[in-house]
């Protein structure tokens, strides 16, 4: 009978150790999780910018009379940077911006980089 409260008592003892130590690696994991947390956050801002440009460019391709497949667009916290190599009318230029300005999320947009016929 002493024999097994002897193993009972460092049974216990060591899964209390365990226990412990267990906890104090679940804590210890905890704070690199709110850290990514804290990642996402600004992961989000850069799909935003991601999806922006994605959109801008998909409806200028699709518009017919623009050279949309020349234009290289570029999102930036919300300013949308339109540019080309090949030249644009101005009337092209007017619509490759207004399209632009129509984009959920676009707060400003240049067309400085568009070349001007």
């Amino acid at each position: 009978m002493k024999k097994f409260a002897i193993a009972a008592a460092t049974a216990t003892a060591l899964t209390l150790t365990l226990a412990n130590a267990a906890f104090a690696q679940t804590q210890a994991t905890q704070a690199p999780m709110m850290l990514a947390a804290g990642e996402v956050t600004e992961a989000k801002e850069d799909v935003s910018d991601t999806w922006i440009t994605t959109k801008v460019k998909a409806d200028l391709v699709t518009e017919k009379g623009i050279p949309g497949t020349d234009i290289k667009v570029e999102t930036n916290k919300g300013v949308v940077s339109l540019s080309s190599t090949v030249a644009v009318t101005d009337s092209q230029k007017d619509v490759a911006v207004a399209i632009a300005k129509k984009i959920k999320g676009v707060k400003a947009v240049s067309a400085d980089g568009l070349k001007a016929e």
